[in-house]
């Protein structure tokens, strides 16, 4: 072995691994679990490289997960003869665990109780990590397949780890755990002895499709613990519920249940195999760009990739499971999946089933689908904008908050069976924040009216209720856009020749900030409020636009004042007595700055406001 060179973990990886080993955790069973599955990812990558690569020097004759339990010297070898590590994976892979995500999970770990810490475990990509709180040292020796050298890393979860180079080493990995002693009153059993070794294979990782071998003391061959039946290609009737759930567990790396399982097996003239989750809880990085999404491939039981972007669009990215084709070739790439036909083919069918599914979920379990909607309606509706060809379908799912009732939110079945009789348009209202939509000044005279009005909050919104155009036949129509047609019974219009000169006045001080300033018909208790022209993007939109790095120029909007306020009708009458006064023009200005901050704009200049408004009260005391 060569000479062993000493390195130090990064500052949030030492507290990453501290609070391994000395938090208090419900289930310490989990580290097994993780180490197998990582054992059987390597596996599975070993087959494929050989069936790529004909001349990898590899043997896959008999490729398996061994335990090799020491109760003498209380040891627990994971050992796997899969892909192996070079020297710089492990290092990337083992030796730096400050990656992305990892400060995130530090930061939910303190935060979360006891009990439900267990769930953050895999979700972060740091399951190896787990062997730390039932071992003192880990011993990790790897080989990487094809290299004539293996690598040693060592660790005892303090701030340092070590690295050698292993001339002789098996090809494939092993991981071997100096294990604490047991204390079965804080979770903390016998790693060591077989029995339990059994009862967590069998619990946890039965479907694995790799026999586990674990040597038996009574019998020359070595005992295989696990069925190796593929889960997917079972009947669905022959599945327990916790078989499924322990399988989603093993391919989202999730330790929650997952909310929904989906299984789909297709036949005719393209047979495949499907069995896919929906979880429960979104992950953490699932509006992040460059994130991993998509699901495992597999072609006649021959695992080609984990993240297989081609079977499913985007905005279900956050889907987990597997897919097993027949009628697939073994060498593909990822470049050629996307233009494959027959991959398109089912790609259809499980966006149709999965969007099926939703849409049975809301009809047969509201509750359900509500907590649902919550984790992931933002991701289902890019759908609208990226998915032409299935918009109905998500459009039926949709789930969006509305002036009808504040606390639940309606879909867009339910908005159109409760319009008002003559109404032909939905009305939505669309901005930044909910609050500042809940009050906004646009929404006075459809209140007023008893006129439901959608509010739209998530940024994706501003782009997709543009591009949908309509449901059901009836046009999505902006309240806060063109001219709206809706008086309060109870309010008189104003006669419009009594504010010509006002208006005509006013527009000429804010030309350089508004198209227009006109009397509104969409207001009752608020004195002005902005309006974008009917054929103009909404500011949501140019935003949006901008953040997406195009510069859009901005458009300006009209200025509607509500001749029935009386800041409004002082305003005329003194106009109408000192002409253009500094002081009217002030106020002018003032109006303008108030619609802009009724609808959560950004003024040009927010500190000459202030500076102006504070002038001005001071002069009324």
């Amino acid at each position: 072995m060569s000479q062993v060179e000493t390195f130090e973990f990064q500052a949030e990886a030492q507290q990453l691994l501290q609070l391994m080993i000395h938090s208090i955790y419900s289930n310490k069973d989990v580290f097994l679990r993780e180490l197998v599955s990582n054992a059987s990812d390597a596996l599975d990558k070993l087959r494929l490289e050989s069936l790529v690569d004909k001349d990898l020097d590899a043997d896959t004759s008999d490729l398996h997960v061994e335990l090799v339990a020491d109760r003498d010297q209380h040891t627990l070898t994971v050992r796997d003869n899969g892909i192996g590590m070079t020297r710089e994976q492990v290092i990337e892979l083992i030796g730096t665990i400050a990656r992305s995500g990892t400060a995130e999970f530090v930061d939910r770990w303190r935060q979360a109780k006891h009990d439900g810490t267990a769930e953050l475990i895999g979700k972060f990509g740091i399951g190896f990590y787990s062997s730390f709180m039932v071992a003192d040292r880990v011993v990790l020796v790897t080989r990487r397949a094809g290299q004539s050298e293996g690598t040693r890393w060592e660790s005892t979860g303090s701030d340092t780890y070590q690295l050698s180079t292993v001339p002789d080493a098996a090809p494939g990995t092993a991981v071997t755990l100096h294990l604490k002693p047991a204390d079965e009153d804080n979770h903390l059993f016998d790693y060591a002895d077989p029995a339990v070794l059994r009862r967590i294979v069998k619990r946890y990782s039965d479907f694995i499709a790799w026999p586990i071998r674990m040597a038996a003391p009574e019998a020359a061959q070595p005992e295989t613990l696990n069925s190796m039946k593929a889960l997917w290609s079972r009947s669905a009737a022959e599945i327990k519920p916790e078989e499924y759930t322990e399988f989603y567990r093993h391919v989202s790396h999730d330790w929650t249940d997952p909310l929904e399982t989906i299984h789909l097996r297709a036949e005719g003239a393209l047979e495949f195999d499907a069995l896919l989750f929906l979880p429960a809880s979104a992950p953490y990085d699932l509006h992040m760009r460059g994130a991993r999404r998509g699901v495992q491939l597999y072609i006649k039981r021959v695992f080609i990739m984990d993240d297989c972007e081609a079977l499913l669009p985007e905005y279900l990215r956050f889907v987990k499971g597997v897919v097993d084709s027949a009628d697939l070739s073994l060498n593909v790439s990822r470049e050629i999946l996307q233009q494959d036909r027959q991959i398109q083919t089912i790609r259809r069918r499980l966006v149709k089933k999965v969007l099926g599914t939703l849409k049975d979920m809301l009809a047969k379990d509201p509750q359900r689908y509500a907590a649902f909607w919550r984790e992931f309606g933002q991701a289902v509706k890019e759908g609208l904008v990226n998915d032409p060809d299935n918009r109905a379908a998500i459009l039926d799912v949709v789930q969006l908050a509305s002036t009808h009732d504040l606390d639940q939110p309606t879909t867009l079945r339910a908005y159109v069976e409760r319009m008002k009789p003559g109404q032909t348009e939905i009305f939505h209202l669309v901005g930044e924040q909910r609050g500042t939509l809940e009050n906004s000044p646009h929404l006075e005279a459809f209140a007023a009216n008893g006129v439901e009005v959608l509010l739209l909050h998530d940024p994706v919104d501003a782009m997709w209720v543009d591009m949908v155009g309509d449901f059901d036949g009836k046009p999505f129509t902006s309240a806060s856009r063109g001219e709206v047609d809706l008086k309060a019974e109870d309010v008189q219009p104003p006669a419009v020749e009594e504010y010509a000169e006002l208006l005509s006045w006013m527009g000429g001080r804010l030309a350089d900030r508004v198209k227009e300033v006109r009397l509104s018909s969409r207001l009752t208790t608020s004195a002005a409020c902005l309006v974008t022209d009917t054929l103009n993007a909404s500011p949501a939109l140019e935003k949006l636009y901008r953040a997406m790095g195009q510069d859009l120029p901005a458009a300006k909007r009209i200025l509607e004042l509500n001749a029935q306020h009386p800041l409004v009708d002082k305003l005329r009458a003194a106009h109408g007595e000192r002409g253009d006064d500094d002081g009217l023009a002030e106020t002018a200005e003032f109006l303008h700055a108030m619609a802009v901050l009724a609808e959560g704009g950004e003024l040009d200049d927010p500190a000459g406001f202030t500076r102006r408004l504070a002038d001005r009260l001071s002069r009324t005391l």
